[in-house]
């Protein structure tokens, strides 16, 4: 019940239905209105002010905070599909985030990352179907992150993965064309083994623009 709750408001909320600076029903109005009780209300409650949905205080009433403001990806990332704005919006900030990955992976690689970035970029072009090659994929990009030596970075990938991982069907797209885009994981390797960073981020850059182009058709 407290699932079902959070999911009717969380949904109501990044949806525009309550908007931003908006009361809530009371507790026992949502209670009475979704047929729960009092208690699978406030747990739901908490978790929606965890995610920083709403605002709830002690004698007064709970009001909708401005997500886009005050939210995460996690929100988002428990959101049951990828809409086509997301997803315009999730490809961006990957293309962005992985070049500038590339470039601080080729200047602060350690010999381990440069020797597993390479391993991974074959395993991408050996995939034997779409599933393997979006998890050979996503570990390649991830250990490229992870090469940067950007916490930052790496924490902004662990929300994305949130969002990625559970719809990685909608993502077939990405490793669909690997004959044609295959080539640029193992060129990005070996350009962040070279610590050659420029190199390495126009390999990234093309392989992730590549990749946007077959997502969105």
């Amino acid at each position: 019940m407290p699932d079902h709750v959070f999911t009717q408001l969380r949904e109501a909320i990044l949806s525009g239905r309550y908007r931003p600076g908006e009361r809530l029903p009371s507790q026992r109005a949502l209670a009475a209105d979704l047929r729960v009780n009092m208690a699978s209300v406030r747990e739901a409650l908490g978790r929606l002010e965890q995610l920083r949905l709403v605002e709830v205080r002690h004698g007064e009433p709970t009001r909708v905070l401005d997500w886009k403001r005050s939210g995460g990806l996690e929100a988002l990332a428990l959101r049951g599909s990828v809409d086509a704005a997301l997803l315009g919006d999730l490809l961006e900030a990957r293309r962005l985030l992985l070049v500038q990955a590339a470039r601080l992976a080729a200047e602060r690689r350690s010999a381990e990352q440069a020797a597993s970035l390479r391993e991974l970029a074959d395993a991408v072009a050996g995939a034997a179907d779409d599933g393997v090659a979006l998890l050979a994929d996503w570990a390649f990009m991830a250990a490229l992150v992870e090469a940067a030596g950007n916490l930052v970075f790496q924490l902004v990938m662990n929300s994305v993965r949130e969002l990625y991982l559970p719809h990685a069907d909608a993502f077939a797209a990405l490793v669909s064309h690997r004959a044609e885009l295959g080539p640029l994981y193992a060129r990005a390797a070996a350009a962040v083994a070279a610590r050659d960073g420029e190199a390495a981020a126009a390999a990234v850059e093309e392989l992730a623009v590549g990749q946007g182009r077959w997502m969105v058709q």
